[in-house]
This record gives structure tokens, sequence and C-alpha cells, in this order.
């Protein structure tokens, strides 16, 4: 059984993560970076361990400083939460080796769907409709001329190893297409030191649709129904909500089902995210899967009843799903925007600071995942993002209601955030209608600079 657990993470997510195990009777450690000494996570875990300077290079990803505090500690299993060591092969390879039981799939499951490339044959094989595109990795510029012109401009550059919107550009033409690879390469290999990519022909205006599923050790696989994340800047999702206005009952079993053959494909365990790309005409293309907890994890939640960091928890300690598919049911509508220290009448530009005084909303249906406080200080060291609002209501418009309301009712002093921006997004009669797709904020800022 588990019964301490090291939560290598910071923020909210690490937040979450200590809840879930003090709900369950399972003692934490945080680790926290010398310009976290007064970070929250730091202040509600049961012990507290600093792991290096501020740079996450020195801290939240340095993996022998991680290893050494669970061992001091006594913690017998890790929980990554999401971005730094989440989806890192090597580290989760290291916690086999120490026997400490890492909270998410093993590590050759991770560097086999972490490798785009390999991912897309491996769902390809099974089934799952994919993308055309390039069969195998392209270093070679000439290469990827000709794989483009096979497969059709526009034609999307990613980076096989990587994520985040880094190491990723659209080529529409020829003429396009050697910038964008080279500059494409270049990214990847700075963020990720490997230079390899592949290609995908680009489909125009998709919904991003992604799948939760569960998987536990003894081949038990489900889906808790689908996420819409279509808005997103830079690749960088903005508001997400479920389930989505594009899928009906009869697409969400037949996607659902694909999500769940997808992830036995893999010969996946825990809980991870089939990401689709969903066409006006209902067809729809696996584009990868995240073997980690999502940002937006919560509104799955809120519309299953479902709480998924235990079910992760349970998973990695050997206990088959609390549920089977037919005891899975989506009810109401909920809706998170990810609320950030950062101007978005300045190119999104990040804004750290000193929180001087705030106030956040409650109250039926309203749910705050953050770690701030204030007092507290928004580091230049990390990802922008500080808090994420999630509501939930009996219906969509009831939700974006909801969401409106609370968002006027956000308090946050000291620092610029994207508050206004998202309090006009809900505004929006093309958002209210549904009307979203990826390309969606490109109209919303072309908008912004017009006016």
């Amino acid at each position: 059984m588990i019964h301490k657990i090291l939560v290598a993470n910071r923020g909210e997510i690490a937040i979450r993560i200590i809840r879930a195990c003090r709900e369950m009777g399972i003692e934490t450690v945080a680790v926290y970076s010398e310009a976290d000494k007064t970070a929250l996570h730091a202040q509600l875990a049961d012990e507290a361990v600093c792991i290096g300077p501020a740079p996450a290079k020195d801290s939240y990803l340095n993996m022998e400083q991680i290893i050494s505090a669970t061992m001091v500690t006594g913690a017998d299993a890790i929980h990554p939460g999401f971005g730094f060591l989440s989806e890192n092969s090597r580290f989760a390879e290291l916690c086999e080796a120490c026997n400490i039981t890492f909270i998410g799939p093993d590590s050759r499951t991770i560097e086999s769907l972490g490798n785009k490339a390999h991912a897309r044959q491996t769902m390809s094989n099974a089934g799952v409709p994919v993308i055309p595109g390039s069969d195998e990795p392209v270093t070679e510029l000439y290469r990827g001329i000709e794989i483009a012109e096979s497969i059709g401009y526009p034609v999307i550059i990613k980076a096989v190893l990587g994520g985040g919107g880094k190491g990723m550009r659209v080529a529409r033409s020829k003429d396009e297409f050697e910038h964008e690879f080279l500059t494409a390469q270049k990214e990847a290999s700075q963020a990720f030191g490997d230079a390899r990519m592949y290609l995908e022909h680009y489909i125009e205006n998709p919904k991003h649709i992604e799948f939760q599923i569960l998987a536990d050790q003894y081949g038990n696989v489900i889906h808790l129904g689908e996420r819409d994340c279509s808005i997103q800047r830079n690749h960088q999702k903005m508001i997400e909500e479920a389930p989505s206005t594009a899928v009906d009952e009869e697409l969400r079993k037949e996607m659902g089902e694909v999500a769940v053959r997808a992830a036995k494909a893999a010969r996946y365990t825990n809980a991870g995210t089939i990401e689709f790309l969903l066409e006006a005409d209902r067809k729809y293309y696996f584009m990868e899967m995240n073997t980690r907890i999502q940002v937006e994890h919560p509104v799955t939640e809120w519309v299953t009843g479902i709480d998924l960091i235990k079910e992760q928890i349970r998973i990695a300690d050997g206990q088959k799903l609390s549920y089977t598919q037919d005891q899975v049911h989506i009810t109401g509508h909920s809706i998170e925007c990810r609320i950030n220290a950062e101007d978005p009448y300045r190119n999104f530009c990040p804004c750290p600071g000193t929180i001087q005084d705030m106030y956040l909303p409650g109250g039926k249906g309203i749910r705050i995942d953050s770690a701030i406080y204030s007092g507290y200080t928004i580091s230049p060291y990390y990802d922008s993002m500080m808090a994420k609002l999630i509501v939930y209501a009996k219906n969509r418009s009831e939700a974006i209601k909801k969401m409106h309301s609370a968002l006027g009712e956000v308090i946050i002093e000291g620092i610029t955030t994207n508050i206004d921006f998202l309090y006009g997004i809900m505004e929006r009669e093309d958002y209210k209608k549904g009307n979203i797709t990826i390309s969606y904020m490109d109209k919303v800022l072309k908008e912004m600079q017009e006016d």
C-alpha cells in the first residue's frame, strides 16, 4: 500500500494532489525551489524539501535531487502532476530502478507515446484514424520537401519529442516550407535536444477534442467522455469545457470506443488523454496521447463525479478501476478558464510580481484550483498560470452565465492578469453559440488589433 507520496511539482496541481492524498489518509512530501520557499504547496504538505535554485533545470527538473528527497523522507511513490518531469521516460525509469512507484504509466509506455511518429504508427496499426503524414522521423530538409509534396499542402511540422507548441510550424506552400522546417527544427533542438521532425497534413479549422481514459493493471480501460479544448493560442489552451457542443451521444460512443482501443493498443495504465482533431463533417483523427493528468481535468471530474487524482493513486497502488464503463454518466456542463499573470494587450507578455490583495469567488458550482494568496509573488521562472476557475451548471448556457459572473468577481491587485480578456470571451455571441475551432483565437486577436 502507498503510504507517503512525494509531489514532484509546484503550484495549483501540487496542492490538488496534496488535498487528494489528505482525504485518502496518505502522507505527502512537497519539493520546492529556493524561489518557492513561501509557496503554498510547501506549507500544506506534511513535509517539504528544498531541491535547488530557482531555475527549473536546477530544481523541478533535477531528477537526482527529487529521487534523493523521496528516499530521504521515506516516500514510496511520486506523483509528477503535469509539466516538468511528468512525461519524462528517464525519470520514470529512475523511479522503477529505485523501487519507487511512479504514479503514471511505465517508462517504456511514456517513451513510446512521447515519440509522436511511433505513437502515430501504433494507433494506425490499431485501426485508429490518423492524419496522413510521414511514417518515419525526418531530419533532412530535402526529405521533408518530398514528403510535404506527397501528402499535400498545407502541412504541419512537429518535433518528434516535445509539446506545448515548441518545434511546431505550419507551411502552406513549398516556398514557405524551408523556413518553417528549419525554424521548427531549431526550436526542437533547443527545447528538447532532438532535431527529428515529422510531418502531417494540416487540417484547417477543426475542433480540438480530447478523451479522458483510465486504465488499470488488469486490462480494464474506460473513457470519461470528451473535453473541448479548441480555444487556444500558439497551441496553449486557454478555456476548456465538457462536454463538447460538437459531440452527441452517438459520436461520443464511437470516439470513446476508439480512445479505449488506442489505450489498449499502447498497453496503457493510469490516467491518460487521447487527443483528436474533429472536422465539421464529424471525421476525426488521432493527434497524440498525453501520458499524465491534464490541466483541464477538473471539467471532467465535475461532469462525471469521478476524482481523477484519487483514481490515479489507486491504479498505481495496484487496485482495479473503481468504475466500469456503464457506470460513467455525463451530466451537466463544466467550463474552465486559466487565469494567468499575463497581459493579453501586449502579446500576452508574462507579468510576474507580488499580489497586493485578492478576492476569489465562491458559491454553488464554482471551484478554484489555485496556489496564490495576498502577498504571494508570482515568479518569472515558471509558467504564468496562477489559478484555474471552473464552473458547473445544468447546461452550457447556464455554465457560461456562471463563468461570466464568477470572472466578474475576481480581484487580483498588484499584477496584470488575463481576467478581463476571459470575461470578454464569455460575452461573445459566437462563443455562446459554440462556433469555435482551433483558429477561433486568431479571429478574436485580429478583431482586437483592428479595434
